[in-house]
């Protein structure tokens, strides 16, 4: 039987034909270091790079394509947010949905730099109150970091609102877009998003090892890596010029031409194509486990938007044992556990057991939504 492959919110699964096409064609053809020559392969290279900023700039609408720089995923992208901008003594606004990519990040300048945090709280099915947000704010306050939407609930954050928030106060904005990039429609001038952190493997299709920081034009960071960059090499501090300041170290060329076809992908089907396929997708799952006695859903009640997330509990059983089941006996890939998430799972009060987290893609059928349904109905029987 072939694996209903339902974890997209940890990587989209399969690609893309396109995608694993440019990969190879790179590998063959010109996979050179980009900006270390000026040789064929080696222009070739940078070339591929910049069309790839300029599609994730018209992806995301920014204005221009070198306020793009690259990283490894998103992890390394929030870190450079933060560690970047974050000074001593400082107040960063966050909340209790935030992934370990950025709470970690914060509680380690907590010990080192004295900033101090505020994790405004969610309800149960992870929504936030903008005013609760509002409230949170001091004078020392300096930056304001949201997920997009929760890794664990899939629900989705008011980014618009706490963009004129930040105008507002004068507050740097940064989005965690792990979750949106490429499934939900992102324009960081309409909701003034002065920092925005993707990867390149989930909703943009691409491998991983791929993702990016946008940097507003205005804000200059600490580089969280300094080194060779191809640029300004007889200068011994780094650079000042985009996006070399914060791209030090050879260019993941070959993942970044797969990137460009997801990327590219995306746009011609569009976030919202996208979106609504997925939503559907999880309303049917939502709909079909609500029917399975011991079944209980976390996140945003049924008919409420949410990202192609769907977090749920069986009876009393341990998360782990449900997804082991579901991957051994039935064949279905999810994700169970805690989800790099814990304050997340603290809101919805799953911390004693986990939770089993269902995500579809843009390539999951209707089929395999059935048959998740389907598989834990009969778990659900077995572990009463």
């Amino acid at each position: 039987m072939q694996v209903a492959y339902l974890d997209h919110a940890a990587s989209s699964w399969p690609k893309p034909p396109e995608v694993l096409e440019a990969m190879q064609d790179c590998m063959l053809h010109y996979a050179a270091n980009s900006g270390r020559g000026s040789h064929q392969m080696a222009v070739k290279a940078s070339r591929t790079l910049f069309e790839t900023r300029k599609n994730l700039a018209k992806l995301f609408a920014v204005k221009n394509p070198n306020d793009i720089s690259f990283a490894l995923n998103t992890t390394m992208a929030l870190n450079q947010a933060i560690k970047g901008f974050v000074k001593e003594g400082a107040h960063v606004i966050c909340t209790s949905v935030e992934h370990n990519s950025v709470r970690r990040p914060l509680e380690f300048l907590r010990k080192t730099k004295g900033i101090t945090i505020t994790y405004v709280p969610t309800n149960e099915r992870g929504e936030l109150n903008i005013d609760d947000v509002s409230a949170a704010v001091t004078d020392k306050t300096s930056l304001l970091v949201c997920s997009h939407s929760s890794n664990l609930l899939g629900s989705i954050l008011p980014v618009e609102q706490m963009g004129e928030l930040c105008k507002q106060k004068g507050i740097t904005f940064l989005v965690d877009a792990a979750q949106t990039a490429g499934t939900i429609d992102i324009d960081v001038g309409r909701m003034g998003i002065h920092m925005l952190a993707f990867p390149g493997h989930k909703g943009l299709l691409g491998p991983q090892g791929t993702g990016g920081l946008y940097i507003a034009p205005e804000l200059d960071l600490e580089p969280l890596l300094q080194g060779g960059t191809g640029s300004q090499s007889e200068a011994v501090d780094q650079p000042t010029v985009r996006p070399d300041r914060y791209e030090s170290g050879t260019q993941n060329t070959v993942g970044i031409a797969g990137l460009n076809e997801g990327v590219k992908f995306v746009l011609k089907e569009t976030p919202e194509k996208i979106h609504k396929k997925e939503w559907l997708q999880t309303q049917a799952m939502m709909s079909g486990l609500m029917g399975i006695e011991g079944i209980k859903l976390l996140g945003p009640d049924l008919g409420q938007n949410k990202t192609g997330i769907v977090t749920f509990t069986v009876n009393e059983a341990d998360s782990s044992e449900v997804a082991f089941i579901l991957d051994h006996s039935f064949q279905i890939a999810v994700r169970s556990g805690f989800h790099c998430s814990p304050l997340a799972h603290e809101s919805a009060g799953t911390m004693e057991r986990g939770a089993v987290r269902a995500s579809v893609g843009y390539f999951t059928t209707d089929e395999e939504v059935e048959r998740l349904v389907n598989a834990v109905k009969e778990i659900a029987q077995h572990l009463k």
